[in-house]
């Protein structure tokens, strides 16, 4: 009666407080919504020349840098909605990576939105409804909350190259959107502001190119964000990937996470014939693959802790060879708004890919942007259009803040750890999300993107480490129980906490007490007085 009367209590607490939240946020929504201007007809058209963008004043409104995920939605994105648009790709042949494989459902209605969900179809795609979660020989299924939704909205495993070649020739319908293979050594700047960019095209010669607005997307690898903002990249750790044949999930259509030692084990589809497996490192080097020993800790500390079924093929896996390792990082959002540019995808804010979030960080991104562009006509003036941008990273906060911290959160509670009261952490959220109900269902709403709210993400983690405590006092507590328990609740402070600090307290929790969330567009009168006086 205990154990149900302090689940009561938390339930209560936490349906009560998001109540209340959604109440306020509504509020605010309603305020904002009346600020906004009638949609202003965009130009439609571009001028080309032999199939290429020409590089001078007044043929392009915007420059994009980098044709991957983010970028080529963006391109598309905004050409559809008449900007002239000049995309410099360093290499348009199908990328090849071992991240970026998982879109969770608030991603794929962010797909709809924009109107790019057929990009998934026609690549052997796989539909995901959920996870199974495996700690010490017992697992749990948790499945998205979709019972709102279309019956075509769920998650989507694929191979990401695949993903990105399908946005990139969707992008290239556009007649006003022109696609180069070229790579960009510097941004054009002018008095404080973004000109254009300086690349080399694919033959090697210098080229510039100018617009009034330049968008960076330039990926993880980017070397034009230290110009737009103060990165602060943190490598927590490493992916070893490798692709298992022929082989059946224990659960169909779920992302497979094993609790594992020293961290975390993932497996999804990404075909009808593939399984992507990620074995997560901790810190920054990992075995070389090289001299085998690499393949020698795959299969003795790692091969042991997967479910039997996968484990012939997961060391056929091994003995074939193809091991790739990928760096993990993660980088808070920190730009300097500058007149004539904007960073956007990984280029500009990165988390843990443990949760698979930051193709729906990028797409959401992608649609706060296009509405904040919309009832603009002119792009001209930069200080203007640069103050009035301010209002994105305010408004992009929800999802990507929510997203962001559960990925960070969830990556240091799912490794191990010698202290006890991390032990004690993991094993509660374990038990937690298998409650199920609300218990699941509000951390998975969480996770897949559907449920953007930062509250409800702190409420369930601290009701996680209540629960944990409880069930240490719970039915007789002792003195070292009670000392274990104070340090869970502080050692789930001590996760949280920081990664809350590094995405912005106010922005992320009280979004409509920044100025910016307000800004409205410069009405189109005012730019073309703007316009006119900078002509004169």
């Amino acid at each position: 009666m205990a154990d149900q009367y302090l689940l009561g209590w938390i339930l209560a607490s936490v349906l009560g407080l998001v109540a209340l939240y959604r109440t306020l946020v509504k509020r605010n929504d309603d305020r904002r919504s009346a600020l906004v201007e009638k949609r202003s007809e965009c130009v439609k058209s571009v001028m080309v020349s032999n199939g290429e963008c020409r590089s001078t004043d007044g043929d392009v409104d915007v420059i994009i840098v980098g044709a991957g995920v983010a970028g080529a939605a963006l391109a598309h994105t905004l050409g559809k909605d008449g900007r002239r648009i000049h995309v410099i790709e360093r290499d348009l042949q199908e990328p090849d990576r071992i991240v970026g494989e998982l879109l969770q459902p608030g991603g794929y209605l962010k797909l709809i939105e924009l109107g790019l969900e057929d990009c998934v179809e026609e690549i052997d795609a796989q539909r995901v409804f959920g996870y199974a979660l495996f700690k010490d020989g017992k697992n749990t299924r948790l499945s998205y909350p979709l019972e709102k939704f279309h019956s075509d909205v769920s998650g989507r495993s694929f191979h990401n190259g695949r993903f990105i070649q399908r946005m990139r020739e969707k992008a290239a319908t556009i007649p006003n959107v022109q696609l180069e293979q070229g790579t960009v050594t510097s941004l054009l700047e002018e008095k404080g502001t973004i000109k254009g960019v300086q690349y080399k095209n694919k033959t090697g010669q210098e080229m510039t190119a100018y617009a009034p607005l330049t968008i960076v997307c330039d990926g993880c690898f980017s070397n034009l964000r230290r110009s737009l903002c103060d990165p602060k990249v943190d490598v927590p750790s490493c992916f070893v990937g490798l692709i298992l044949e022929n082989c059946d999930l224990p659960h169909a259509n779920h992302g497979h996470v094993i609790l594992a030692d020293p961290s975390p084990i993932l497996f999804y589809q990404i075909s009808s014939t593939e399984v992507r497996c990620l074995v997560d490192v901790p810190g920054q080097k990992v075995p070389s693959i090289s001299n085998g020993e690499m393949a020698k800790y795959l299969k003795t500390v790692v091969a042991p802790q997967i479910p039997p079924q996968l484990y012939d093929a997961f060391i056929a896996a091994v003995d074939k060879g193809t091991i790739r390792t990928m760096p993990n990082r993660s980088m808070p959002a920190a730009p300097y708004p500058t007149p004539g540019a904007l960073l956007m995808g990984d280029a500009f804010n990165m988390r843990h890919p443990l949760t698979g979030g930051g193709m729906t960080v990028a797409l959401s991104d992608i649609v706060v942007l296009r509405n904040l562009l919309r009832p603009l006509t002119n792009l001209n003036d930069a200080s203007t259009l640069s103050k009035y941008l301010e209002s994105f990273y305010t408004l992009r906060k929800p999802v990507a803040s929510t997203i962001n911290t559960l990925a960070g959160a969830l990556y240091k509670v799912f490794s191990s750890s010698p202290d006890q009261a991390r032990k004690e952490m993991r094993q509660a959220c374990f038990d937690y999300l298998s409650l199920g109900g609300v218990f699941s269902n509000g951390p998975v709403s969480l996770l897949s993107g559907l449920n953007p709210r930062p509250l409800s993400l702190v409420l369930h983690f601290f009701a996680v480490a209540v629960y944990g405590v409880g069930r240490l006092l719970l039915p007789f507590p002792s003195p070292k129980r009670a000392w274990i328990g104070a340090r869970l609740i502080s050692s789930a402070s001590g996760i949280i906490f920081p990664i809350i600090k590094a995405e912005g307290v106010r922005q992320m929790f009280f979004p409509a007490t920044v100025p910016a969330y307000y800004r409205a567009p410069v009405s189109s009168e005012k730019q073309m007085k703007k316009t006119e006086d900078s002509i004169n």
